[in-house]
Formats: C-alpha cells, sequence, structure tokens
C-alpha cells in the first residue's frame, strides 16, 4: 500500500492548532497561579495569620488544661521551638513536641518567672538530664499576663542548643499575643457576670411591688368569682416560674411575649377595663434571641407609670415588626408621659422608681449587640411614651 505524504499545509494547520493548544494550558496555568497566593511573603503571613487564628479560639475561652491543649500545638509553630509547653504553678497544662519528660523543671521555671513577672531563660545546667537521647539544651519560659495585669501560668519554648536572642523574641511576643486572648476570655466572663447580675437586679426591683398587686388583685377574686381566681393564681405562677428561671441569658421573643401576657392577665384583673392592649407581631419574628427579660421591663414601666396614674383608660401597643436583617419591637402607651431629661445620662433614677428598668435594659442591649442598638425613648409629659429597640435576627453567642 503506498505512503501518503502530507502536503506542506496541512502540517503548518496541525502545528497552529498545537501552539494555540498549548498556548491556552499556559494562560490557564498563569490564571491558576494568580489565583493563589501569589509571592512567599504572602504566603507567609497567610500560614502565621491562620495559625494564630486556630490558636486563639480556644484560649477566648480561658486557660485551662482543654484549653492550653488546643492551642498548644499551633503557639509551638508560631514560636519554632523544638518543644512548648503552657505551666503553671502546679503543673504543665498542655505539651506538644520534645522534652517533656522535664515537666517538673519547666513547672518550678514557670513558677519563678510568674512570681517575678519577668522572662527566664534556661540553658543546660538548669536542665540536667540522665536520659542518652535527651534534645533539651535550654528553655526561654515568659508569663501569659491577663487583664489584670498579673500571671498565673507561663510560656515556655523549649531549645535543643542554647536559646538564641531569635527564640527568646519570637516566645514574648507569643506570650503577650496569648495573653491578650486571655485578657479577652477575662473581659467576655466579666461582661456575662456584669450581664447576670443586672437580671438579678432587675429581678429584684421588679418583683416586690408586682408581687403585692398581683396577690391583692386574685385576693380580691377568691369569694366572688373562684375560678377567675384560680386561674390567675396559675397565671402568676408561671409568670414567675419564667421571671425567676435560673438558667440562659437569652430568650426568644415568643417566649418573652408569652411571660408578657400573662403579665398583662393579671394586670387587667387589677384595672378591668381602664387596661386595653394592642399587640401587632409579625409571625417571622417570634423565634428571634433576645436578652432575658429586655421587653417585660418595657409593658411593666408603660403599665405602672404611663396608665396606672392617667385616669380613665389607657392603652398599651406592642409590635414587632421585621425589617430584614432585623426585628424592630416598640411598646408605646398613651398615659402620662414623662420628662425627657430623666433619661439624661448620669442622672439618677428618681426615687419613685420611674423609668425602672429602662437603664438597665439598654445597657444590656448595647452590651450584647453593640452601641447602635440602645433602646429609643420618645415622650414628654402628657403625650405618653414610646419606647423601641432593634434586635439583629442572627447574632454571634446569642442563643436561647
Amino acid at each position: 500500500m503506498p505512503r501518503v505524504r502530507p502536503d506542506l499545509p496541512t502540517v503548518l494547520a496541525v502545528l497552529a492548532a498545537l501552539a494555540a493548544l498549548a498556548g491556552a494550558v499556559v494562560a490557564v496555568l498563569r490564571l491558576r497561579k494568580r489565583r493563589r497566593i501569589a509571592t512567599a511573603m504572602q504566603r507567609a503571613t497567610y500560614d502565621v495569620l491562620h495559625t494564630a487564628a486556630q490558636a486563639a479560639e480556644p484560649l477566648r475561652g480561658g486557660l485551662t488544661p482543654s484549653s492550653a491543649g488546643k492551642s498548644v500545638r499551633h503557639l509551638r509553630t508560631l514560636v519554632g521551638a523544638v518543644g512548648l509547653t503552657i505551666a503553671d504553678a502546679e503543673e504543665c497544662l498542655a505539651f506538644d513536641g520534645r522534652g517533656s519528660h522535664h515537666g517538673d523543671q519547666f513547672t518550678a521555671a514557670a513558677q519563678r518567672a510568674v512570681q517575678g513577672r519577668r522572662p527566664v531563660v534556661l540553658d543546660g545546667s538548669d536542665l540536667p538530664c540522665d536520659r542518652v537521647d535527651c534534645v533539651v539544651r535550654g528553655a526561654v519560659v515568659v508569663p501569659l499576663t491577663g487583664a489584670d495585669g498579673l500571671a498565673t501560668a507561663a510560656l515556655v519554648a523549649i531549645s535543643d542548643d542554647q536559646p538564641a536572642p531569635g527564640l527568646v523574641q519570637a516566645t514574648q511576643e507569643a506570650a503577650r499575643w496569648a495573653g491578650s486572648q486571655l485578657a479577652l476570655a477575662e473581659l467576655d466572663s466579666s461582661r456575662e457576670r456584669l450581664a447576670r447580675a443586672e437580671v438579678r437586679a432587675l429581678r429584684a426591683q421588679i418583683s416586690p411591688h408586682f408581687i403585692y398587686n398581683a396577690l391583692t388583685a386574685i385576693a380580691s377574686f377568691v369569694r366572688t368569682d373562684p375560678e377567675r381566681a384560680r386561674e390567675l393564681i396559675l397565671e402568676f405562677a408561671e409568670f414567675t416560674r419564667y421571671s425567676f428561671r435560673a438558667h440562659g441569658d437569652f430568650t426568644t421573643l415568643a417566649e418573652e411575649l408569652r411571660s408578657i401576657d400573662r403579665y398583662l392577665t393579671i394586670e387587667r384583673a387589677r384595672f378591668g377595663d381602664r387596661l386595653q392592649v394592642r399587640l401587632q407581631i409579625a409571625p417571622e419574628v417570634l423565634p428571634v434571641s433576645l436578652p432575658f427579660l429586655c421587653l417585660q421591663p418595657l409593658v411593666e414601666n408603660a403599665v405602672r407609670h404611663g396608665l396606672s396614674r392617667k385616669p380613665g383608660v389607657g392603652m398599651v401597643s406592642i409590635e414587632a415588626r421585621d425589617a430584614g436583617a432585623e426585628c424592630h419591637i416598640t411598646v408605646e402607651d398613651d398615659g402620662v408621659g414623662m420628662d425627657p431629661e430623666v433619661f439624661a445620662p448620669g442622672r439618677p433614677e428618681t426615687d419613685d422608681g420611674q423609668h425602672v428598668g429602662l437603664t438597665n435594659v439598654d445597657e444590656r442591649l448595647r452590651n450584647v449587640f453593640g452601641d447602635h442598638f440602645g433602646l429609643v425613648v420618645e415622650t414628654a409629659p402628657g403625650e405618653g411614651t414610646k419606647v423601641s429597640m432593634r434586635v439583629p435576627k442572627f447574632h454571634p453567642g446569642v442563643r436561647p
């Protein structure tokens, strides 16, 4: 069978196609390269920040054996030591790398560093060992300073040679950074304790007058309408159980409204037809989470200070609207109103407890969601009072 020799135009066409294909491959590779971190410095920066973020997350929960164990590996990577431990005055909380058999010596050194509030550098003579395979030749011990400026533990970086200045500096910076994470953890814990204290103060502030009035109202029906008295007792029991529950800093809007309904049922028994209530609640915002007892004080304030002093019929309006990423809530009454000056910053509450709980609620909202989420109060003598709040539908750490 005779051979067929391709002519020159065919060969040139094939070569052109191959060249185009090669160019396309090179372009794709270049595009992929651009999408990645382009330089060694950028890659190094990413690696450091990523490792620091992994170490920060457990430390933000406070220093415990568990959090130390989750962060120590990442801290060793940041420092670049052959081994690293976090030790307090009693023990090594966590260890990563080589040299764990020197734990007692590291614990003693950590105690000296914490008490002296300054780094301690150990050499081979400070770390005697009879193990022939021991690589430990020194260590850098730096206190971990918390929010109060005091230290209870230290970061110990282990070296397989005489500790170099670079290791000393790296350990000091890592300890300073880890200490700042622990300080933030203590700040978060302090805020939580403050929030719980504010809730306890709010309960103590609200309870005495309401309990007295509720029991008086219930007593008035014991003889004339025993069945209603029984219903009111059950409502009162459920209301107090919710208000004095011992768990959870947050609740849902649905739960808060349910408790408010019980409160208003008892107050209607007291005021009769003088107390009118209007509700406008969007169903889609009922699952929204908010600080425990942040809506109820607004309703109580409207009844106690707005309507109880007003002759004739008074109206309390509660509205919760869907506003995209937020829930907008208002509590409004057409009562006697208040002097706006009572809400001036730094002004103490009046002797009769006017605006009871409003300052408390405002501070708690700001502490949880930020300064842009405090209460907005619109009032004037004889003009009623309208209190508004904005609550994010989703916020980190806010769960009922």
